[in-house]
């Protein structure tokens, strides 16, 4: 017993060994790349969420937050920017007096305001102006109130947050907190942001205000604000987002507590086992969970109208303090510019251009209402599990369950990772990436996979061996798939058939050795062939310089008249190009212009295996075949570069034809309507060539009426324009047809019909 299954160990290890190692390896070198962190594959996971939050974004609540926009209106109203620092106190007054809990700006005012009424004597007085008549004025000026001074005496007496921006490199200004921020563990290490310096509002203004706060946001590598900073390092010392020191006033907080641990879930990380990664922030009776660099996971809503107020609405006179107190009484109000020019713009989950104050808005929402993203400091170890367990699985299964049954499998594991990552979102507001084990999957799969099917192959490389110097490459594949194609025979399919000739060949073929004919029929029948293969044909065979070709067979192609037609119409348009093309080149024998004539027909074939038990081909024949060939013959008869029949020609209803004529081909007694095919949709649509067709449509009826003289007329009328549109030996026939018909009327019953005499 152990024998035989030391025996039938080694057989499959012998089969399947390589296949399963590779499998096992594909899934090693994913989880190596799960250690690394690729930021390319970490954005994957970044995009999934981002996906998440546009089908399931957050629903909106009224939360005690509220946005003052400096929108396009309100710079309508009480002009450009920057306004005047009484403007901003005056805003800043009103929404006091309507009982705001924490007035926070999202502006920075580092600058003096420039409509200052002392600042405006000092320019007088720069340019000249402070003399004459002009003392009185500077004196005046320089009396009045300084509106900077004013709007600090204005946030001395409102719960105001003033912001700044954090900037990387050194500098001699740096940020002083309105709040300590007391850190509950080990010192926090190096994944919080760090900067060197800052830009600030106006010392007076600052120092009048109760809290300040960064508002500096930074997207992940594309770009996208995912995650709100709550925390920066300046300098050594820790320092409060603007939100995060909003929500601290508006409890009236004497401090901030940043909590640490040796380990955190930020995405895209694992626990260390370093102490000092921030796990939460705790602000008054608040605790927000973060990531190990202090920020918090943005989980956005849609756009609420009554989120925002534009700030016109505040400082117009016709809205009562009753009014403001009824939207803003003991909420948090952000004060942010929106306005075109003005707008701090950044790319979210569900907006590619939103407003930077909506971020700190919403970041204060979730705080207060407790609607926290998390990314748990077990997602990775379970991510970790699920990428080695299931990766291992199927390297393992699927030699026995084989590539469809697992395919099914693997798409079954990934639908229900990526449901179960949807439902963490949904149900618990848990981010839970199923990149890599996806990726594992996948990759195991299609190493496996690939190697079992190379196997396979050459299992099946003696048919190809044995066969493949009869048979076409296409044909061999098919018959090592079901040898029982091997029998004769063929099956009816409705068919277009292509014959391409070259016009002249035996005159080339004189002028030309043997080697270099080989060459110029390589350089022709090369690029027709690669037009006929991209238009989806079969190329039957080469008769010479001749190509036969079909289509819809052996595969269905539902468009096969206008993928033929195009087809011919693509041959033409190149055989002109090589023209000029291959006489310049060296060692290409091309003997001058060379001219074609194609052959088009639709209808009835037998298509199939044909031959002997000896010798097979796959090929068809049928009366349409023989009408094909019949028409490329006839393009030299009437100088035309394209010929098909009628059935075809009733398919292609948005193509350039003209009628040719009513022939009786040889070998054949019914007679067969020839047109010409010289265009595409855009020849057919310009209303030169619809009126040429009108004209040339009118010739041929007053021919076959017999009315010579009207013929004559019409015929007469368009051979000058008949050599645009080829057709200059084709009118040379009808000038001399009715020429002799008119002075040899036939009889009675004559049907206008030409019989041809060759092939």
């Amino acid at each position: 017993m152990g024998a035989a299954l030391g025996i039938a160990w080694r057989r499959w290890l012998k089969t399947n060994g390589i296949p399963v190692l590779s499998g096992l390896a594909a899934v090693a070198v994913v989880s190596l790349l799960q250690f690394a962190q690729l930021p390319a594959l970490d954005r994957i996971g970044l995009l999934l969420f981002d996906s998440y939050q546009r089908a399931a974004p957050r629903a909106y609540e009224d939360a005690p937050v509220r946005i003052v926009d400096i929108d396009d209106e309100s710079i309508r109203r009480l002009g450009q920017w920057p306004w005047p620092r009484t403007d901003i106190a005056k805003l800043t007054q009103r929404l006091g007096d309507a009982g705001a809990a924490v007035i926070a700006f999202d502006i920075v005012f580092s600058e003096a305001d420039r409509t200052s009424p002392s600042r405006i004597a000092d320019r007088m007085l720069r340019n000249g102006e402070g003399g004459g008549e002009n003392g009185p004025v500077l004196a005046a000026l320089k009396g009045l109130p300084d509106h900077d001074k004013t709007l600090a005496a204005t946030f001395a007496g409102a719960p105001v947050v003033t912001g700044y921006f954090l900037l990387r490199e050194k500098g001699s200004e740096t940020v002083e907190p309105k709040v300590g921020v007391a850190v509950s563990g080990s010192q926090p290490q190096g994944d919080i942001a760090s900067y060197g310096s800052a830009i600030q509002s106006l010392p007076l203004l600052r120092n009048a205000a109760a809290g300040s706060g960064f508002v500096s946001l930074a997207g992940d590598s594309d770009s996208i604000v995912r995650k709100a900073p709550l925390l920066a390092m300046e300098n050594g010392q820790l320092l409060p987002s603007l939100a995060l020191d909003a929500l601290r006033m508006a409890q009236g907080a004497g401090s901030i507590i940043v909590k640490t641990s040796d380990g955190s879930g930020e995405f895209g990380g694992e626990a260390s086992g370093e102490p000092g990664q921030v796990v939460s922030v705790k602000v008054g009776a608040f605790e927000v969970p973060t990531t190990s660099s202090g920020a918090l996971w943005l989980h956005y809503t849609e756009p609420r109208g009554d989120r925002v107020i534009p700030a016109w609405k505040i400082l117009s006179d016709a809205t009562t303090t009753d009014q403001l107190r009824q939207k803003f009484t003991g909420r948090i109000v952000f004060v942010g510019a929106g306005a075109i020019g003005l707008r701090d713009l950044i790319s979210t989950p569900l907006h590619d251009r939103d407003l930077g104050v909506m971020v700190h808005a919403q970041a204060a929402e979730q705080m207060i209402l407790g609607r926290f993203l998390t990314r748990p400091d077990w997602a990775v170890g379970l991510e970790r599990m699920l990428l080695l367990v299931l990766g291992i699985g199927i390297a393992l299964l699927l030699p026995r369950l084989g590539a469809v049954r697992g395919a099914v499998l693997g798409a079954a594991l990934v639908g229900a990772m990526v449901w179960g990552s949807w439902y963490a979102f949904t149900a618990r507001h848990f981010l839970l990436d199923p990149t890599y084990p996806v990726i594992g999957l996948a990759l195991a799969y299609v190493v496996e996979t690939g190697l079992i099917f190379y196997r396979e192959e050459r299992r099946r490389a003696y048919i190809h061996n044995a066969f493949d110097r009869y048979l076409s490459p296409e044909l061999v594949k098919r018959i090592a798939d079901d040898p029982g194609r091997l029998e004769l025979g063929g099956e009816e399919r409705e068919m277009t058939v292509l014959f391409c000739d070259i016009r002249g060949f035996s005159r080339i073929s004189e002028s030309l050795g043997p080697k270099e004919i080989i060459r110029f029929l390589i350089g022709f029948l090369t690029p027709m062939c690669d037009i006929l293969l991209a238009r989806k044909a079969t190329i039957d065979k080469f008769i010479g310089d001749a190509i036969l070709a079909f289509w819809n067979a052996p595969l269905d192609d539902p468009d096969q008249c206008e993928n033929a037609a195009r087809g011919a119409l693509a041959m033409v348009a190149r055989l002109e190009e090589l023209n000029r093309e291959m006489p310049k080149q060296d060692n290409q024998a091309w003997p001058g212009e060379v001219k074609i004539g194609i052959g088009l027909n639709m209808g009835l074939c037998c298509v199939g295996n044909m031959g002997s038990a000896q010798r097979l081909s796959y090929s068809l024949i049928g009366d349409t075949v023989n009408l094909a060939s019949r028409f490329e013959g006839l393009t030299k008869y009437y100088g035309v570069r394209i010929a098909i029949g009628s059935a075809l020609q009733a398919r292609l209803p948005g193509f350039a034809t003209l009628e040719l004529d009513r022939v009786r081909v040889v070998g054949r007694d019914a007679p067969e309507t020839v047109f010409a095919l010289l265009g595409d949709e855009a020849l057919a649509s310009k209303p030169e060539f619809m009126a040429f067709s009108g004209q040339h449509a009118a010739m041929l009826a007053a021919y076959r009426a017999g009315d010579w003289e009207v013929a004559s007329r019409a015929l007469a009328s368009l051979e000058s324009a008949g050599g645009d549109f080829g057709l200059v030996t084709c009118y040379a026939i009808y000038g001399e047809r009715i020429a002799t018909l008119s002075r040899n009327p036939p009889g009675a019953d004559w049907d206008g019909v030409f019989q041809a005499i060759g092939k």
